[in-house]
């Protein structure tokens, strides 16, 4: 294929006319605010494309050439395939050549299936199933032996193992019928084995002078002198003629060809057994054959064992014989004081012989939850049950019985608990004003059980509401109570006992799973497999092997591979998606990533950046929406959109090389790349109040039982490379346990000792990039409540009030004067069956979402639907004399968004706009409030010029007295905080300490710290004077 990163160098807006064969062309896309773009893309590169936030960037990628790559797939499938799956609407844009196959690989984490793991993700776990069913050794859980199956190779190589010229009967037992006793049966010998009979048989005597002797009776379920089925009931009835039952049974012995049978030790011809010496004993002994062990006769022994267990419906036994072949034969009595016989019992049935235990054989099924055949029967393969969770029941331990620590019983439809509870408690001798945590177990178990008597306690009070669950409101009270436990049957594993005694390297699948993927990959590395093992297992091991290397190679190290993937973040859900890609080996794809690099910390993009080329290299085209500057030094093609956001966006600035980018001065991106525009390191840092908020003893997941402090008034950013524990810090504890010292949330809380400045603070917020709204209703205006004002505007003029319109009139989202052909939408769907739904402007209305007649009250010569169409600064202009709609309007200005429309959708809204707009709702909110301010990676999706209007709306909030607290590896934002937590020193087991706290400068001279490694290079001005640099 032509090189054609040169020719668009040059050229800073490559045409369709310079398209090389098989490249990605791109005419007239208007897709939400791309301006008629001509685009051409080189197929086989890494090609990245960047811009400010609002640009078009996903526009382009995801919602135009990957949209049209997806619907040209669909489209070729049948009409009736197509009925099934989900609807694409064709993008707006004239044409596309050229597109290849598409995978969309994103942020967003999607999956809420709560069967859905990192090892299922990314078929892990479909080669661990295989590779326990094919090499697993199965262990009894009661004595620890290896289960094993004795097949009739086995016991024969076994047994020419005795010393030469030995004498050996082998036979089996089978049970005798009392006669007129009904049965069923094919009499083939291969009838069904009564399981529970065989399962708790008593294991036979192995040395005796009797074969069959009464403790080790046999409920097989195959009568070999009948054919017929027995169960252990039927062996069970009385022996009405047990003379004539033996006569029968060897009859039908003799019919099928035997001879003799083993009675007190000694083999006997059926003509000489006495039938009624032998009544009411059961089963009988069968000699199958007699066998001399010498050099040639393994081939016989095997065909007689087969025999054996054939008739005796796998079980079979073999009798070592002492003495000469005479005494063996039976011709001379055994004499008295002899030894007696050794009695080897051999059985195919996958058993304990010790415990008489069966098990499962080893298969994939077994080891899937997802299957009911390999899922506890508890859970169904959910790990967790839903019961009562006392932590909900009781949430503040602080509290004693006076103080309602019990919250149930704090309502006032059950306050006749609460008394009952105190005369008991009285009776009993409780305290009740003794803090919950303070009482002694038993003192607990009396409040939680009960007395056994006119008490029943909690766990009473919960059963008796279980049975009033058919009325709703008892539901809804139950459900605020509930909580997922630990299924106590598999402990959380998933799956049913016989797969959690398969082993593999003396580990189990479940123990593996529980493992981080590094941990994992130590393990195989080093699994010690026999040779014929070692054999089978060889290709799935290398599948293992190789896709834990990727999950590696993604910087997820530190997952365990039995983490749900509905707790993964957007980041690490993106990099799963990135290692299950590469792990399919496909070509000639285009893989459309957004932001991959989120989530990651510095030291860990190298491996990020030779995974994206190694998923290139396949012969695959790599089109990625990033603004990571190590990212974008090493595309092969580079596209950037502006010059600004939103309606002044959807332009290409440049498309070609690095080099040819950094001479294109329109571009922010390259006045950063260049050094000419940049985020200065604050010359002070604040200091705050004074005042801190501390945690101590906090040791959810892998946090290593931590003391952390924060001051408050500041900026102070959690960092540390992925797993180290900063989400778990932050979303687990802190805001959780804030939010219920403030009685805000029944949300679990992490375990922690001690939380102390909370008094400090009047609530948290976590403020995130989910959007504003799901409707196009929804739009910045209406959220920041400065429609309000507008609607009353409008409703106060003199056409408004000559017409009756009062301010209800004027929105959209109730009925009276918007238009109810569209129901205020603007627009209407038209259902198409099987394809997409077409969208088209509501005739009636004409796309403007209000009736004709409120369309001509007018307010300083704008109806109310071109006052929606203006955009922010243009409305800043035209509300001048408002100061209610200014004092809102004002601060979207201020953080940078004053180019957005005041009627815009929420759903066309990047995630770094939604995210200042809530920063501007709470700007522009009053109350003299000192809130906490929880940001998780603010600069999701955000140019370096977008990060720079997000840290000025930072210093904003805290100039009105707020705190902020920012979870973030991006080392511009590192830079200008306040105070620094590092967590680390690595993810996952290895992680969760605290590696340095204070300044950025006092964390850069923190040799141990990774974080600081890179902090001392942006902290000087030589290293930051050309980022273009290598």
């Amino acid at each position: 294929m032509p090189d054609t990163t040169n020719t668009q160098a040059d050229s800073p807006v490559a045409g369709p006319d310079l398209a090389a064969s098989g490249d990605l062309v791109i005419r007239g896309a208007r897709t939400h605010n791309l301006k008629n773009v001509d685009l051409t893309l080189p197929s086989g590169k890494l090609v990245i494309i960047t811009g400010v936030s609002g640009s078009g960037k996903s526009s382009l990628a995801f919602d135009t050439i990957y949209a049209e790559g997806q619907r040209r797939y669909v489209e070729s499938l049948s009409a009736y395939a197509r009925q099934f799956l989900e609807r694409m609407e064709k993008p707006d844009v004239d044409s596309i050549e050229g597109v290849s196959p598409s995978i969309a690989i994103r942020q967003k984490n999607s999956v809420r299936n709560p069967r859905s793991t990192v090892s299922t993700t990314t078929e892990i776990h479909d080669y661990l199933r295989l590779l326990y069913a094919r090499v697993g050794r199965t262990f009894c859980h009661r004595c620890g032996q290896e289960v094993m199956r004795e097949t009739a190779e086995v016991v024969a190589r076994r047994l020419t193992l005795l010393p030469t010229g030995t004498r050996v009967l082998v036979g089996f037992d089978v049970p005798v019928l009392p006669v007129g006793t009904p049965v069923s049966g094919n009499g083939n010998g291969s009838d069904t084995v009564d399981e529970i009979a065989e399962r708790e048989a008593p294991p036979p005597n192995i040395r005796g002078h009797r074969i069959a002797a009464a403790g080790a009776k046999r409920a097989v379920g195959t009568a070999a002198a009948t054919g017929d089925t027995v169960n252990e009931s039927a062996e069970a009835k009385p022996q009405l003629d047990g003379s004539q039952a033996i006569t029968a049974a060897i009859q039908a012995l003799r019919r099928k060809g035997f001879g003799r049978l083993l009675v007190d030790g000694r083999a006997v011809a059926f003509e000489d057994v006495d039938p009624a010496a032998l009544a009411g004993e059961t089963p009988l002994s069968v000699v199958v054959d007699r066998v001399t062990i010498d050099a040639g006769v393994e081939s016989r022994l095997t065909d007689s064992i087969e025999i054996a267990y054939t008739e005796g419906g796998g079980a079979a036994f073999a009798v070592q014989l002492d003495g000469s072949a005479r005494h063996a034969a039976g011709e001379v009595p055994t004499p008295e004081g002899a030894p007696v016989p050794v009695v080897h019992v051999f059985s195919e049935r996958f058993e304990c012989r010790a415990c008489g235990i069966g098990y499962e054989d080893p298969q994939p099924r077994l080891f899937s939850f997802n299957n009911p055949f390999g899922a506890c029967a508890v859970c169904h393969g959910f790990g967790n049950i839903i019961e009562v969770d006392m932590d909900l029941v009781v949430p503040d331990p602080l509290k004693t019985l006076n103080q309602n620590a019990v919250e149930p019983w704090s309502k006032p439809h059950y306050r006749t608990y609460l008394a009952e509870l105190k005369r008991a408690a009285r009776k009993a001798g409780v305290s009740l004003d003794t803090p919950w945590r303070d009482l002694t177990d038993q003192e607990r178990r009396f409040v939680l059980e009960g007395d056994g008597g006119e008490f029943e306690g909690v766990r009473g009070f919960f059963q008796w509401l279980e049975r009033k669950k058919y009325k709703v409101h008892v539901r809804v009270f139950l459900s605020r109570y509930r909580g997922y436990l630990t299924c106590p049957e598999c402990g959380g594993t998933r799956l049913r006992r016989e797969a959690r005694d398969v082993r593999v390297g003396g580990r189990t699948i479940d123990q593996i799973c529980a493992l981080t993927v590094k941990e994992a990959q130590r393990f195989f590395d080093q699994l010690p497999l026999g040779d014929t093992d070692a054999a089978v297992a060889d290709k799935l091991l290398r599948e293992i092997r190789r896709r834990l290397g990727f999950l590696v190679s993604v910087g997820l190290d530190y997952l365990t591979l039995d983490r749900l993937s509905s707790t993964l973040s957007g980041g690490e859900s993106q990099r799963i998606n990135l290692a299950s890609a590469l792990g399919s080996a496909l070509v000639g794809t285009l893989y459309v990533l957004d932001e991959p690099s989120i989530g990651l910390h510095p030291r860990d993009n190298r491996r990020l950046i030779d995974i994206l080329r190694q998923l290139r290299d396949q012969g695959n085209t790599v089109l990625v929406v990033e603004h990571d500057a190590d990212m974008i030094r090493v595309a092969d093609h580079l596209v950037d959109l502006g010059l600004g956001a939103g309606e002044q966006g959807g332009r290409i600035i440049y498309s070609g090389s690095l080099e040819g980018l950094a001479h294109e001065p329109r571009s922010l991106t390259a006045k950063y790349l260049r050094g000419e525009l940049s985020i200065a390191v604050p010359s002070q840092r604040r200091r705050g109040t004074g005042q801190r908020l501390r945690v101590t003893g906090a040791a959810e997941h892998n946090l290593q039982h931590i003391d952390v402090s924060i001051p408050l008034n500041t900026l102070t950013v959690i960092t540390g490379v992925s797993g180290s524990g900063k989400s778990t810090l932050v979303h687990d504890i802190l805001f959780p346990a804030i939010k219920r010292l403030k009685g805000g949330t029944e949300k679990r809380v992490g375990a922690y000792r001690t939380l102390e400045g909370a008094e400090f603070i009047t609530d948290t917020v976590l403020v995130d990039q989910t959007p504003i709204g799901r409707t196009p209703r929804s739009n910045p205006v209406t959220y920041l409540k400065a429609f309000d004002p507008i609607r009353e505007l409008f409703a106060s003029t003199k056409d408004a009030r000559t017409r009756g319109f009062g301010a209800s009139h004027f929105s959209f989202n109730v009925p009276g004067g918007r238009c109810e052909a569209c129901e205020g939408e603007g627009q209407v769907r038209v259902e198409m069956q099987f394809l997409a739904d077409v969208f088209v402007p509501c005739e009636l209305c004409d796309g403007k979402r209000f009736k004709a007649e409120l369309l001509e009250v007018k307010y300083r010569g704008r109806n109310v639907h071109q006052v929606l169409d203006l955009t922010v600064r243009e409305a800043l202009a035209f509300f001048s004399a408002s100061p209610k709609v200014l004092r809102r309007l004002q601060v979207l200005d201020e953080i940078g968004l004053g180019y957005l429309r005041l009627g815009q959708p929420a759903t066309t809204l990047s995630g770094g706009e939604a995210q200042r707009i809530k920063i501007a709702a709470h700007l522009s909110s009053s109350g003299g409030e000192r809130l906490l301010y929880i940001l998780d990676e603010p600069t999701t999706g955000l140019h370096f010029d977008d990060i720079a209007k997000l840290l000025a709306a930072f210093r904003r909030l805290l100039q009105a007295g707020h705190s902020l607290l920012v979870i973030e590896h991006n080392l511009d934002v590192i830079k200008t905080a306040d105070h620094v937590i590092d967590l680390g020193p690595e993810g996952g087991e290895d992680g969760g300490r605290v590696v340095a706290t204070g300044t950025p400068e006092e964390v850069a001279a923190v040799p141990a710290s990774y974080t600081g490694r890179y902090l001392r290079h942006v902290l000087t001005t030589d290293a930051r004077s050309d980022r273009l640099g290598a």
